[in-house]
């Protein structure tokens, strides 16, 4: 297996720093071998599972632990923080930057020069600004896009629960999130309902959003934020106690309580990344590969939390996913 150094927060800065006066003085510990640096938005448990599978793609495609260095970081999820640490990497002669989800990625197309670039678990790519198209980005770049159909997640609620008033909890700092919570209020101009929205920067103000917001809502949706992801658990427990909904599409919501999801994998998102990765340490250009967009999408119904807000499910499609 391809060796991973998960660094902490906060010792990444000073790690980089005493590599980079070792590639001055003597020779670095991965001479030798290629170099990729792994930049995560933020420390959860999508990007984990996305970065085990590219390591294991890799690895299956004979980029072992003697040929690759892998460097994968979580630094505090701050443009300042993720363009540090990238020129970093850059000057350490990385050969690969992976990136998962927008705010990095962004930061490393605006950072690193000359060094290939591959992106996994973005929403939307056109829209975040990440690429001019699916078919062709930036000559540097390439990845893997997170969309998926919002309008068909929306549906499967509304055929549910009838939705007057739709909370959504995103934050506009993130690039993803903010365009999940634009597609919504199109979405609700086309199918006749309102969007109570509720900017979440920061942990500390979760407590007053949702004080402020479930009261008056039929149906809370939590986009992909870093906030909302770490404290997903939490929203739904008090969204319980307003009888209020809740849906998503952060992977394994359901199985945190949410009464719909929408979720692609990640570890099909590492499994395509990790191909596309080794062909670039190959020689392959970025910009010359296709954004990819993962085969499978659940759309997923929790029975239980039916059961515990006194909804009654109706005839589901074929295509939908029972959590019983």
């Amino acid at each position: 297996m391809i060796l991973i150094r998960k660094i902490h927060r906060w010792y990444i800065l000073a790690l980089l720093n005493a590599v980079l006066v070792l590639a001055c003085s003597s020779t670095p510990a991965f001479a030798g071998k290629m170099l990729v640096a792994a930049v995560m938005s933020s420390d959860i448990p999508r990007y984990n599972i996305a970065h085990r599978s590219l390591v294991k793609a890799l690895a299956q495609k004979g980029y072992d632990q003697s040929i690759v260095e892998i460097i994968a970081h979580a630094p505090n999820p701050d443009p300042i923080s993720f363009a540090n640490v990238i020129r970093k990497f850059q000057a350490l002669g990385a050969d690969l930057i992976v990136t998962y989800g927008a705010p990095a990625t962004l930061a490393a197309i605006r950072e690193a020069t000359g060094i290939p670039i591959l992106f996994v678990d973005v929403y939307a790519p056109v829209e975040t600004g990440v690429t001019r198209s699916m078919t062709f980005a930036r000559k540097n770049l390439s990845g893997i896009s997170s969309k998926v159909p919002m309008i068909t997640l929306v549906k499967t609620a509304m055929d549910i629960r009838k939705i007057k008033k739709l909370g959504v909890i995103y934050n506009s700092r993130e690039a993803g999130s903010l365009v999940q919570f634009q597609e919504l209020k199109r979405i609700a101009v086309q199918e006749g309902f309102a969007v109570v929205d509720a900017n979440l920067s920061t942990s500390g103000g979760l407590d007053q959003v949702l004080n402020a917001l479930l009261p008056q809502i039929d149906c809370l949706f939590v986009s992909e934020c870093f906030i909302a992801s770490r404290q997903l658990e939490r929203i739904i427990t008090r969204a319980n106690s307003f009888r209020v909904p809740v849906i998503s599409l952060i992977p394994d919501s359901v199985e945190k309580g949410a009464m719909v999801s929408l979720e692609i994998s990640p570890a099909e998102q590492g499994q395509m990344a990790g191909e596309y990765a080794a062909r670039v340490l190959n020689g392959a250009i970025p910009g010359e590969m296709p954004i990819l967009v993962p085969n499978k999408i659940d759309l997923v119904v929790n029975m239980r939390a039916a059961k515990v807000l006194d909804l009654h499910l109706p005839p589901l499609g074929h295509n939908v996913k029972i959590f019983k």
